[in-house]
């Protein structure tokens, strides 16, 4: 059991399980709020996180607070919300209900709008947006890895949290633009549903013109709605977000040498939806290729490419079996 008033992780699954294991390494006093299921494993084996850097430790379960019992958030000094978006609402209510007013909550979650949420809800209290670039997979037992690269990065803050949460192989940034940066990440995460809708490893699927050229069409469908909307979407790749359709499109060789230098992939490395749909859990296309959809409703733009991979994600939902193995041309229909 830790002592002092520990960095608590709400909802902690595949990206809050490894941020934990992480700050834990680095000294950092942590607790974790977590399925009954996750708990039990770290109570058992540890709290393993690896990297395709080649990182691998083990923090035993004692040197963590955990918990399934939302009252540990009581113990928060820093609380980092890793929730889908579908269940930031009720985090929010629970935060409210037990959190002390002098919390810093952190929401490092997937989409454009979870901080807008728990500022409604939690009116008084500080609230930072954040964005997670990098994909962790949940290789069971206690154990998650991180398979591709980037940086934290959270709203600058007078207190500084963003280095209070970096610590050695996490290095946590802060931003005066996150609404932006924000939007960067979610073009990125545009391809969570094709990678999910594909079934190969991301690293495989980038591989193959005919998924990049699929996605660089996808991606242009909500660059042009964006633009429309007034935002002004930041990479967090190094690479300009009106440029990465044009990346995508090149020759396999091409762009093998330009994507080398901006991220790398482990060979294992899937997206976080098809790790949903193979679990059968609801998925986040909703907050991702729904949001442009309804920004596309506002401006009277047509992306029906957006529409369709909805379809086919719900679909694959619905039928619950798993990832649906599509080609790009099935994709695109």
């Amino acid at each position: 059991m830790v002592s002092a008033r520990p960095i608590i992780i709400a909802g902690a699954g595949s990206i809050g399980c490894f941020v934990g294991g992480m700050l834990a390494g680095g000294g950092r006093a942590v607790g974790l709020l977590a399925r009954p299921r996750i708990i039990a494993d770290i109570e058992r084996l540890g709290l393993r996180t690896s990297s395709f850097e080649g990182t691998d430790r083990c923090i035993p379960g004692s040197q963590l607070l955990l918990a399934t019992d939302a009252a540990v958030l009581a113990e928060a000094a820093i609380l980092l919300v890793t929730v889908k978006s579908a269940d930031t609402a009720a985090m929010a209510d629970e935060i409210a209900r037990h959190a002390p007013a002098d919390t810093v909550v952190v929401s490092l979650q997937n989409g454009v709008g979870n901080a807008a949420i728990l500022r409604e809800s939690l009116q008084g209290r500080q609230v930072l947006s954040g964005m997670v670039p990098f994909n962790v997979i949940a290789l069971g037992e206690g154990r998650y890895h991180r398979a591709t690269s980037g940086d934290i990065m959270i709203d600058r803050d007078q207190a500084d949290t963003a280095a209070r949460l970096s610590v050695d192989g996490l290095t946590v940034r802060a931003s005066d633009n996150m609404p932006s940066v924000q939007w960067g990440k979610l073009l990125l995460n545009l391809n969570n549903a094709l990678n999910a809708l594909s079934g190969l490893p991301l690293r495989e699927q980038l591989a193959q013109r005919p998924w990049r050229r699929l996605l660089a069409d996808h991606m242009s469908e909500a660059l042009r709605t964006i633009k429309a909307e007034g935002i002004s979407p930041v990479a967090s790749t190094g690479v300009p977000p009106v440029l990465t359709p044009h990346l995508l499109r090149l020759p396999d060789a091409l762009f093998q040498i330009l994507a080398r230098r901006t991220m790398q992939i482990d060979p294992m490395a899937r997206s976080s939806m098809w790790e949903d749909l193979q679990h059968g859990r609801r998925t986040e296309i909703n907050y991702l290729q729904g949001v442009i959809v309804a920004l596309a409703e506002r401006h009277r733009i047509d992306v029906p490419l957006t529409r369709r991979i909805i379809d086919l994600v719900k679909a694959a939902e619905q039928a619950g079996k798993g990832s649906p193995g599509l080609s790009p041309s099935q994709v695109r229909g």
